[in-house]
């Protein structure tokens, strides 16, 4: 307790406030809904991103909430901090990465650094259990490798993609995965090596399509004069209004039949 301030509804105070600590050389991390980090942009930029403070944001609620509502869908994180410079984004596929990710954040000095969980379940039975392990910054990891198709996830929806490629594996199609997990700074090295060994990339994330991720490889692609084709699944332009999580994700059309049906049909495969 002697180690945590609750600040109140005051989501720039506490970004500000955090920002101060920093430089006081303490690695705070300050703890705010995805969406409401929105409220201290600001600040984000200015008090913490511009002076390469150590700062670590965890964002929680990150990608749809369900109930919660159209105010708390944490979908536009990914986008919004990915255009500011100095920042470090990740997103865990599950448990053990989560706190790994975190354990990582204060293990040295480094710039800010912005972890988005999402709302719901964890995965894995005895996360505690595993020791705890740095993870290299900027470093993907691939899930599986295949032919013809690579899914390019970040984040906990890679958990979706896992059982999916299971089911095609079952009818010995196989497809390759990567779990991209920084967005900033990005594994450009394992990118080339997918859209070298990969005909059609597919990217999914539980956030909005401008600007996000998927975003992010058409840009890589066209950066570096890449002709494959890509296919993105997220949040598209729009508001996504009260519903379970499921029923939002069929809505926005990155649930798991919408998915592998366009896998199939890249496939030709009925």
């Amino acid at each position: 307790p002697e180690r945590s301030f609750d600040v109140g509804i005051a989501e720039q105070h506490a970004v500000t406030f955090s920002a101060g600590l920093s430089t006081q050389g303490f690695i705070p991390f300050c703890n705010i809904y995805s969406t409401f980090l929105q409220r201290a942009y600001d600040q984000l930029i200015h008090d913490v991103a511009l002076q390469k403070l150590h700062v670590v944001f965890c964002l929680d609620r990150a990608g749809l909430v369900g109930e919660d509502g159209a105010t708390h869908q944490g979908v536009f994180d990914l986008a919004y901090l990915r255009c500011i410079p100095n920042m470090i984004i990740a997103a865990p596929l599950n448990e053990i990465e989560l706190r790994n990710l975190m354990y990582t954040a204060q293990s040295k000095q480094m710039a800010p650094f912005a972890i988005r969980y999402p709302r719901g379940k964890g995965v894995l039975d005895n996360w505690q259990e595993a020791p705890f392990q740095q993870i290299e910054i900027g470093k993907a990891n691939i899930l599986s490798k295949g032919y013809d198709i690579c899914i390019v996830s970040i984040g906990h929806i890679g958990n979706m993609i896992i059982d999916i490629i299971a089911e095609f594996n079952n009818n010995d199609i196989n497809l390759g995965h990567c779990d991209i997990r920084f967005l900033k700074p990005i594994d450009e090295v394992i990118l080339h090596k997918i859209f070298k060994r990969y005909k059609n990339i597919i990217t999914i994330e539980d956030g909005c399509l401008k600007g996000g991720m998927g975003s992010l490889i058409l840009e890589f692609a066209s950066d570096n004069n890449y002709k494959n084709h890509i296919f993105r699944f997220g949040v598209p332009d729009s508001f996504i209004e009260h519903g379970t999580q499921k029923e939002q994700r069929i809505e926005c059309g990155y649930d798991k039949n919408t998915v592998i049906k366009k896998i199939k049909e890249i496939l030709s495969y009925k």
